[in-house]
């Protein structure tokens, strides 16, 4: 899962941003076109799509209109059009700002900041009899505290927090353990191993952190619920 994905076929540019983003600890990549950018969302997935409206070939405003037909992906338009009539057709398309370029890097990383903390930093997480909240860092099973290391709260949130979804081993140790070298697999492993014995009803045949072969592990929620 990708945090910011950046459209734009200006590559220095694109990269220049990329780079303030992955300083902020945003996840990113980079499609200089349209059909590229409107792939990678598709088959890698993103929390957030900056997105430049003059592309080569699929411009910017086709692939918002594509994205927006297929789910609620957060979208930022970046052009150098700065009509109101431009402007309108982002935002009529389904676009969550439109700014325009040249753009002031602190503004646009501002605006990114609030879209995240608005849309996906919740203090607390509910999965059935299980509950989690951020704020305090403590997590509780029918009622009853759960004695959770640092690591495991944090791994534990991870998966709730993208319930349903498959996620890559390699992805959850970088960030969980804030490398992408996924040296030492064998941590990950005992982690999962020591969670599923604190919150699954039979640790040996678990039902709620399941092993996806071949690609990592999937948190399966039973009710997708914010505090």
């Amino acid at each position: 899962m990708i945090d910011v994905l950046v459209v734009e076929d200006n590559r220095e540019l694109g990269e220049l941003l990329c780079d303030f983003l992955k300083a902020e600890g945003y996840q990113t990549a980079l499609a200089p076109t349209g059909e590229e950018g409107l792939a990678l969302a598709r088959r890698e997935g993103a929390r957030l799509v900056v997105l430049d409206v003059m592309l080569p070939g699929m411009d910017g405003l086709a692939v918002c209109r594509a994205l927006r037909q297929e789910g609620d992906l957060p979208i930022l338009v970046v052009s150098a059009r700065s009509e109101k009539e431009d402007k309108l057709a982002g935002l009529r398309l389904g676009a969550d700002d439109y700014i325009e370029k040249p753009y002031d890097v602190d503004i646009l990383l501002a605006k990114i900041r609030g879209i995240f903390q608005r849309r996906y930093e919740r203090t607390a997480l509910r999965d059935g009899d299980l509950a989690l909240d951020r704020q305090r860092r403590a997590a509780t099973l029918a009622g009853r505290p759960l004695a959770l290391t640092a690591k495991e709260f944090d791994l534990l949130w991870l998966l709730v927090e993208h319930r349903g979804k498959s996620l890559r081993k390699e992805w959850i140790f970088d960030r969980i353990w804030g490398t992408d070298s996924f040296s030492e697999p064998q941590t990950l492993t005992v982690h999962i191993q020591w969670l599923r014995q604190k919150i699954e009803r039979d640790p040996r045949h678990p039902a709620r952190i399941l092993t996806v072969w071949g690609v990592g592990y999937r948190f399966e929620g039973e009710v997708d619920e914010a505090l």
